[in-house]
């Protein structure tokens, strides 16, 4: 199906392209949103009596979208959720979700802004791209943690608070003190005890 472009469509073409769209994506999306128009036409005549009034808006909108966009840029916005000792989420963040988040810090966005390929599974800082306006798209990062204090931790560091990597003890600890030990004694260290002697060895010096 052949449709005009009412605004820019990332992937797709400029505001006023008559592009070809499967007929769906044209029913279920483009021609409710209004933002393309059947290509027939009586739609192409409308599209150059309105194209400067079009464009004007167009314009305005992106202005404003821009002045938040700068506002936006390298926002932080954390998501606490539970994980598993690997890291991997129990559940997902999806778009509604960091659209809530985003809202809360004081950016009013839909979901539909949410530039998402996939559901964020994991603990760890993400970059996710919003769209403000068709020709306005600005990247934050959402801060996935389990607690306040993780979510700062992983801020400052710029690395995910991963539980199976955090954990204290274990082997490595011991074999730290091991080689403290070892080092030890190839100084000479007194405090290492030597060897003991066997029985056999007393009986040989008492009867010498």
């Amino acid at each position: 199906m052949q449709v005009i472009l009412l605004e820019r469509i990332e992937k797709l073409g400029q505001m006023g392209d008559v592009v070809n769209v499967k007929p769906g994506y044209a029913r279920n999306y483009l021609l409710p949103q209004k933002k393309a128009l059947r290509a027939t036409t009586d739609n192409l005549s409308y599209f150059e009596r309105e194209k400067a009034q079009l464009e004007a808006t167009n314009l305005d909108r992106r202005t404003e979208a821009q002045k938040v966009g700068d506002k936006m840029a390298g926002l932080f916005v954390a998501i606490i959720r539970n994980a598993g000792d690997s890291g991997q989420l129990y559940g997902s963040v999806n778009s509604r979700d960091i659209a809530e988040a985003i809202t809360e810090a004081g950016f009013t966005v839909t979901r539909a802004q949410v530039l998402m390929d996939h559901p964020i599974k994991t603990l760890g800082l993400h970059a996710q791209r919003m769209r403000l306006h068709p020709e306005v798209i600005v990247e934050i990062t959402v801060n996935v943690a389990q607690s306040e204090d993780e979510v700062a931790a992983q801020e400052s560091t710029g690395h995910a608070i991963i539980p199976a990597e955090t954990g204290g003890g274990g082997d490595d600890d011991g074999f730290a003190i091991d080689a403290a030990t070892f080092e030890g004694a190839s100084a000479g260290n007194d405090s290492v005890p030597a060897p003991a002697q066997s029985e056999g060895d007393d009986a040989k010096e008492t009867a010498s």
